[in-house]
Parts: structure tokens; sequence; C-alpha cells
């Protein structure tokens, strides 16, 4: 082997659950890039050519399963999940009308806990399994206006742990990953002046990128990470300094 050459990992059946667009478009490409079978899942908009996608709602659990059945029938029970899919509804405490909270709860927590637990029964029959949690750096840093999403990424630490030590024993790791400021749709838009208030705040002094976040996931999952879990591994540029 050359000292360029990257040695192919083991294929693996991989499932990014809102993978059509954003930072789950970019984790799926990375993992299709590694040579493994990538499966998304999408609830709106056009599903993205070369993937294996199918339409679902992590709100729904019979959605869910009828995803998880349509990789199944293709690829073979998933060995790799991104919990990806999420949803904001931002405004402040006062003003936030309860299902605000509850639909945000829903999709970010609730949703991954239903494609973790679906998953699950694939990695109790392989004997092994490997989970990624797509936080926030707002889930323990907090964020004004945010609640809800605060929230709903700060519960999914409890996801992962609470899985590490369910699961561990069977080759099943759990981590979170915590992306910061990234270069996205959703900060392109923003003005001018508000993304150079973000920026003054982050010591890299740059947005990341969504591919920066992507190697992180792929990272985690593979053969070099096989002794870590539970952990908090934050794509933020040093904003939240790991809290």
């Amino acid at each position: 082997m050359t000292e360029n050459t990257i040695e192919t990992p083991t294929p693996r059946t991989v499932l990014v659950t809102g993978g059509n667009r954003g930072i789950g478009r970019s984790i799926a490409e990375a993992y299709r890039e590694a040579g493994h079978n990538v499966c998304i899942t999408y609830r709106s908009g056009e599903a993205p050519e070369g993937f294996f996608a199918v339409q679902a709602d992590v709100t729904d659990s019979a959605s869910v399963d009828a995803a998880f059945k349509a990789v199944e029938a293709e690829y073979g029970p998933v060995e790799i999940l991104v919990a990806n899919a999420g949803v904001t509804r931002d405004t402040l405490l006062l003003r936030m009308k309860e299902e605000d909270f509850t639909d945000v709860i829903d999709t970010n927590l609730s949703g991954a806990f239903r494609v973790v637990q679906r998953a699950a029964k694939g990695f109790m029959r392989k004997k092994f399994g490997r989970v990624v949690l797509i936080s926030s750096v707002v889930g323990l840093y907090g964020s004004p206006g945010q609640i809800n999403y605060s929230a709903s990424k700060a519960g999914l630490v409890g996801i992962a742990r609470s899985l590490t030590r369910e699961l561990g024993s069977r080759n099943v790791t759990a981590n979170v990953v915590a992306p910061g400021f990234i270069d996205t749709d959703m900060t392109a838009v923003l003005p001018e002046q508000t993304q150079k208030q973000y920026l003054d705040t982050i010591p890299a002094h740059r947005f990341g990128t969504p591919e920066e976040v992507a190697r992180v996931v792929r990272w985690v999952t593979g053969d070099e990470a096989g002794y870590i879990s539970g952990a908090v591994i934050p794509v933020d540029g040093g904003l939240g300094m790991g809290h």
C-alpha cells in the first residue's frame, strides 16, 4: 500500500435521516465516497440522485418502520445510523406556543428515539452497530429563542449515553456530533450584519462547512473510532468549548 492510498473500509449499510439537503446530504455523500451502501430518508422536497431514498416522517412510527423495511429489502439491516432529521420553530419563550415546543421535540428528539429503536433490532442480530446523533452547539451552550430546539438537541446526549450502556457489550457505539454555525442555505440568507455578529463569537472566525461535519461523522463510525462511545464531539470552531 503506497503512502497516499486510503484503505477501503468494509462496505456498510448506512441510513441518514433527512439526507436530501444541507448537512445530511454532505454526510450521505461522504459515506458514498467511502464505498458504503448509502440510504437516506426525506420528508419533503426531491430525492437526490445517486442514493437509495425513501420518503419518511420520523414523527410517525409506521413511516419509520416502512422506511427501514425498504432499506433492509435492498441492502440488509442498517449498520450505521445517522439521525439527522430536524426542524426549528424559533421564538422567545414568552411568545412560544406549546405546539412550537412539542413539534420540535417530536421531530428532533422523539424522532431520533424512533429510528434508533428500529435500528437496534438489526444491531442485535448482527452484533454490530454505529449510531451518530446530530445535535447542535446550542444543545449544551443554549441560545435565546431556541428553548425548544436546545432542549431537543440536549436530549440526544442522554439517548447516546444510555444506548451506550445498554448495547455497548454488543459492539454498538453511539455518539453525538454537535455542529456550530455551518455554511448552509440557512446561514446564507442571514443579513450581513447578523452573520458578522455570529462570526465575532467564533474563535475560528469563520463558519464551518457541511463537509467538515460529514468527515467527523464518518470517522466516528469507522474502525479507528471503535472504542469511542457516549461522546459529544463539537464541530464548531471553538464556539462552545465542549459545552
